[in-house]
């Protein structure tokens, strides 16, 4: 049975790590009654198991903003709620299972996600969980939800994700892939938002980095969100703190940040590497307008 939707509206960023999800995500949680959430999917382990820190700082379980959503949303964050979670997810949020995403333990499972996102307090809130399909599910069970799908060169994400960076949580290094699996998961993750049942808007890293407030402005204007950018100063954006759940150690950064482009992969990448990930991700990153991103 599909549930309803709730009056709170959902903005998904959806795509590939390493894509510029969690950039856009900072940039357009300074939009006025906006709440960027961070990788909501992540929160159960990371955040109610792991205590790690919110985008504020402060431990999981210490943050004010975090621990007034599990009030209102369960009356606290039990450990069991977030074991249960996981469990649900292994069995029900599951990349093979698209498009057929139905299955009989989901409505439970989109129903604790809802619970956050109305306890979040705000008309617009943002979940950064990358997943599509996270995405199907939410879809599929009537939530309100908007998908922006961030696409990047497929050569600077492989570029990306070979670089050695540690995590800010504990030290420990960030997963770290090889350009063919980077090339596969890229080509399956992007084509996924192709039938999602839900509106889609597309943003490349590429655009936004060049034109941040001509993109935003579009995308707010899209989304339907007031597009206020004094926080854009030029190619500087200056961010304020976000509870942010989970995500790229961007989600700390605090003042001003230049909206640059990272470009390194051009030299960085071996060639041998370019030209794998060039092959493997024809003809999709064509469509989106990278024919040429291998020179």
């Amino acid at each position: 049975m599909t549930d309803r939707s709730p009056a709170t509206r959902v903005v998904f960023l959806g795509g590939l790590g390493r894509s510029g999800t969690t950039l856009l995500e900072r940039l357009l949680g300074q939009l006025p009654g906006v709440a960027p959430l961070g990788e909501v999917v992540h929160l159960w382990a990371r955040g109610v198991l792991a205590g790690e820190p919110c985008g504020c700082g402060r431990p999981f379980p210490d943050c004010p903003f975090w621990r007034g959503v599990g009030e209102r949303a369960f009356g606290g964050w039990p450990p069991a709620l977030a074991e249960r979670m996981l469990s649900l997810r292994h069995r029900v949020d599951r990349t093979r299972r698209i498009p057929r995403i139905g299955h009989p333990d989901l409505g439970e499972y989109v129903r604790a996600f809802r619970r956050v996102y109305e306890a979040a307090g705000a008309p617009v809130v943002i979940d950064s969980s990358k997943h599509a399909s996270l995405a199907y599910c939410l879809a599929e069970s009537g939530v309100r939800v908007h998908v922006v799908h961030v696409v990047r060169a497929p050569q600077a994400v492989a570029h990306s994700w070979r670089k050695t960076v540690a995590r800010p949580e504990d030290g420990r290094p960030m997963t770290r892939w090889g350009a063919a699996r980077t090339a596969l998961h890229w080509t399956a993750q992007n084509l996924a938002f192709d039938r999602l049942p839900a509106p889609v808007t597309r943003v490349r890293y590429e655009d936004l980095l060049a034109a941040p407030r001509a993109t935003l402005t579009a995308l707010a204007t899209t989304l339907g969100l007031e597009p206020d950018l004094s926080f854009l100063d030029g190619p500087t954006a200056h961010l304020t703190t976000a509870h942010t759940a989970s995500g790229n150690p961007m989600r700390f950064t605090v003042g001003p940040v230049e909206l640059a482009r990272d470009d390194a992969w051009h030299s960085a990448l071996p060639r041998r590497h370019r030209r794998l990930v060039t092959a493997l991700t024809w003809p999709l990153s064509t469509r989106y307008g990278y024919g040429g991103a291998a020179a």
